[in-house]
């Protein structure tokens, strides 16, 4: 039997740790990594068409598993190309191995040819980032990089020259069992009896859930029965907990609607779930605050808190739930539903006035049909921009579909990439692109990866031909808009050049159709959607310290936006209330 080198050692690895596709692009450096995965029938190499593509895709795949995915970029330029799409996996707590091949090891430090330090470039995005200086160490540090991504939730780097893997491998490598799944934590008996006194105490509470409530919907829903509480959310805990909630009363924050804003500042006592919610201008400062949340360094970083429990929410609430007291008192739950049914109600609906003759097609219009037309399980991928706007407003989860997007990194072009990753976990799975024209156009050359492997993604591209979201931040700083607007193809057209189906659409009466016909299609296919620029969106509340690094605008042009099905879930759940 021939001796192993280092690279089929490494994949070898990857495949006991459950990885089954390396996304990236070949390169020289990359040869001996990418041949091996061409010898073992357990792992398949993505050949995307831009590394950040790659980088995306393994991080969304990251998230669809919960399992470990994986990429590669060649030496210098190739493994830069990661970097965007690795920040956003690490921040999104996806567990990502990223493999960065290096220039051959005797030249290193001496401005060789594509020479760049890829073991300084990605340490702020990684939670490890360590060079393959000697075949001795790779088993070791392989696996101890592969406990860091799983176990800390993110990324870790491994730098590997290209010379290092033709070399062979170590002898009788130690094969070591693997961390592939991570642990509950659960808070210490003190923290939980502070948290259950000061819920008794409290005449109204609030609870506001992020994505760490994922995978514990049953239990902040009894937990909030209990206490009687109203229960909004973050836009990255929107999939896993506004489905089958009577306590809803809406999402916080820059791409807000309903009472959630209300809900949070009118309580005694704010207990935050699983979210680390970046804009802490939402957030009250005369209320007492508790915080949930499994990594210790979030709790406080975005307001004071008067208690801080480390632990998942699922457990946490497991060990709470039984010791506080249950509350009869629903005045302040009934209070903030109904300000939430109301404030969905007077909400401006531009999608239902004419919306036969509207020309440019209302976004919100685009958003409402896809909801209603899109499969029960499908994944939706969001640009950042407008779309997250559409996204957050008009898809309503279920409990099975899930909603992905850059939403704590707010990189532009992910939701192709992500798609990709998403597609490859099933094929027989729905996977739509809400793709603004800004976005896709910025990573266009991977819809021939679509097309390259015959993934049946879905793209609906909202082309307004205008850099949205930047024209709206330009507004706020009271700029005329420059330099935002896109000459833009058809896009349909392009999308039949590759290979694909496409069909553009200009008059809303086409729209369901159309959409139809798309996501009806076997293959990969993209919806070109005239949609009109000037579809805007604030949130109910806001200040000028809000808008402080995002888009928001004051300008009579604004629209309110619709809310989708929300409306009907919020008055269904005033209906329910108990009658005294």
């Amino acid at each position: 039997m021939a001796k192993q080198n280092v690279a089929e050692q490494f994949v070898d690895i990857l495949v006991r740790a459950g990885v089954k596709r390396l996304y990236g692009v070949v390169g020289d450096s990359l040869n001996p990594v990418v041949d091996a995965i061409r010898r073992n029938s357990a792992i398949d190499w993505i050949h995307v068409r831009h590394e950040e593509t790659a980088a995306f895709a393994a991080g969304a795949e990251a998230q669809i598993t919960g399992g470990l995915a994986a990429c590669a970029g060649s030496c210098g330029p190739g493994n830069l190309h990661l970097i965007n799409g690795l920040y956003d996996a690490h921040r999104s707590m996806a567990p990502v191995l990223a493999l960065a091949s290096h220039i051959p090891s005797g030249e290193i430090g001496l401005g060789f040819f594509q020479e760049t330090h890829p073991e300084q470039l990605f340490r702020e995005c990684s939670h490890y980032n360590e060079m393959i200086s000697n075949p001795q160490q790779m088993p070791r540090l392989v696996q101890t990089a592969i406990q860091h991504a799983i176990g800390q939730g993110g990324v870790s780097v491994v730098t590997l020259p290209g010379d290092i893997a033709d070399e062979p491998a170590p002898d009788k490598a130690a094969e070591t069992a693997l961390v592939t799944s991570r642990p509950t934590v659960r808070p210490g008996d003190t923290e939980i009896d502070k948290l259950a006194a000061m819920i008794d105490e409290a005449d109204k509470i609030t609870l506001f859930c992020g994505s760490g409530t994922a995978g514990a919907h049953a239990e902040v829903m009894e937990f909030a029965e209990k206490i009687k509480s109203p229960v909004g959310h973050a836009l990255r805990g929107k999939e896993w907990i506004q489905y089958d909630n009577p306590y809803d009363v809406g999402m916080s924050g820059l791409l807000g609607y309903g009472a959630a804003y209300e809900a949070t500042h009118e309580c005694d006592l704010l207990i935050l779930l699983g979210t680390d919610f970046p804009y802490n201008a939402f957030l009250p400062d005369d209320v007492k605050i508790a915080q949930v949340d499994v990594r210790p360094e979030r709790l406080g970083r975005r307001s004071k808190l008067d208690l801080a429990v480390w632990g998942d929410v699922k457990e946490t609430l497991r060990c709470l739930t039984p010791k506080v007291s249950p509350k009869s008192n629903r005045r302040f739950l009934d209070k903030m539903l109904k300000k939430h049914a109301d404030a969905l109600d007077g909400v401006v609906k531009a999608y239902t006035r004419k919306v036969d003759k509207h020309v440019p097609i209302h976004p919100e219009y685009v958003a409402s049909v896809l909801d209603e037309l899109a499969d029960d399980d499908a994944v939706f991928t969001v640009d950042t921009g407008m779309c997250n706007v559409w996204a957050a407003r008009y898809i309503t989860p279920n409990g099975r579909r899930r909603i992905i997007g850059s939403f704590s990194h707010g990189s532009m072009a992910n939701a192709l990439p992500q798609a990709i990753g998403a597609q490859f976990t099933d094929r027989g799975r729905q996977v739509v692109s809400m793709s603004g024209d800004g976005g896709f156009s910025m990573l266009m050359g991977d819809f021939l990866t679509l097309v390259q492997y015959d993934l049946p993604v879905k793209v609906v591209l909202f082309n307004n031909s205008s850099l949205g979201m930047v024209e709206l931040e330009m507004m706020v700083a009271g700029l005329p808009a420059h330099g935002t607007a896109n000459k833009n193809p058809d896009f349909a057209a392009v999308a039949r050049a590759c290979g694909a189906y496409g069909v553009r659409v200009e008059k809303p009466k086409q729209l369901p159709g159309a959409l139809k016909d798309v996501l009806r299609h076997k293959g990969p296919a993209l919806i070109d959607i005239v949609t009109d620029p000037n579809a805007l969106s604030i949130p109910p509340k806001i200040s000028k310290e809000m808008v402080t690094g995002f888009a928001l605008s004051a300008s009579k042009m604004v629209l309110d936006g619709g809310v989708g099905r929300m409306a009907q879930m919020a008055r269904s759940n005033l209906r329910n209330m108990p009658r005294p």
